[in-house]
């Protein structure tokens, strides 16, 4: 590929172009657009397509107009050249929309949480309904979460989140990358997102003795206090 051909709108043939990712879109949608465009058509909205061998090009964005396209039997299609870097892709396809970004939930603001909660819960059919916003975005600022492993610590925040459907869908919008976990922890809030077992070996690295006998509430002002 040349680079001169990055960024540029080209004029390609159809059959030197592959699908990518499939528009998920219901074929009445396809068949009506299709219809409009016709056989001699051109697609005034381009393609974005990265090359993947010479004259032989992908689809990484705006995959309904290719399918379009498709349907109605065009034989050259307007597209845009893009490079072939993998952030390039996931960029592309959240600027068209076909899959949806995702915020670090590990390092996130609070605007940052507040906005993918607030999307969550303008979605028609969503798990979250009922759920308080406002309590849940501020347990999901204040707690612990650059050092969690999964999203099963939201259950223990007491903000309506208890059911696999409800952090399913906090998966839709958010992903982790945990920190290591110190190994000497005096963090209120964070000792009380560990499982008992976890403060237990945490007491015993401190060389705390009759551990059988104390609970998970005596763990943590045990190992806060030290």
């Amino acid at each position: 590929m040349s680079f001169s051909d990055i960024g540029n709108l080209m004029y390609l043939p159809f059959d030197e172009i592959e699908p990518g990712k499939p528009a998920e879109i219901h074929e009445y949608l396809i068949q009506s657009a299709a219809n409009q465009l016709g056989s001699n058509g051109r697609n005034w909205v381009p393609v974005i397509v990265k090359e993947i061998s010479p004259e032989q090009y992908q689809v990484i964005g705006n995959s309904f107009v290719y399918a379009v396209a498709a349907e109605a039997g065009l034989s050259k299609v307007w597209c845009i050249i893009a490079d072939d870097a993998p952030e390039t892709v996931v960029a592309t396809q959240a600027l068209t929309q076909e899959v949806l970004p995702k915020t670090n939930l590990s390092t996130a603001s609070r605007e940052e949480i507040s906005v993918a909660i607030d999307y969550l819960l303008s979605q028609p059919a969503t798990p979250l309904k009922g759920v308080k916003p406002v309590s849940l975005i501020a347990r999901l600022d204040e707690a612990p979460r650059q050092y969690w492993k999964n999203f099963e610590p939201v259950k223990k925040l007491g903000c309506g989140i208890t059911t696999k459907a409800k952090l399913k869908a906090l998966e839709e919008v958010f992903y982790l990358t945990p920190e290591p976990m110190p190994e000497v922890i005096t963090d209120r809030k964070i000792l009380e997102t560990l499982t008992t077992q976890q403060l237990k070996d945490m007491a015993k690295k401190r060389d705390v003795k009759g551990l059988s006998k104390l609970k998970k509430a005596d763990l943590v002002e045990l190992l806060a206090a030290a």
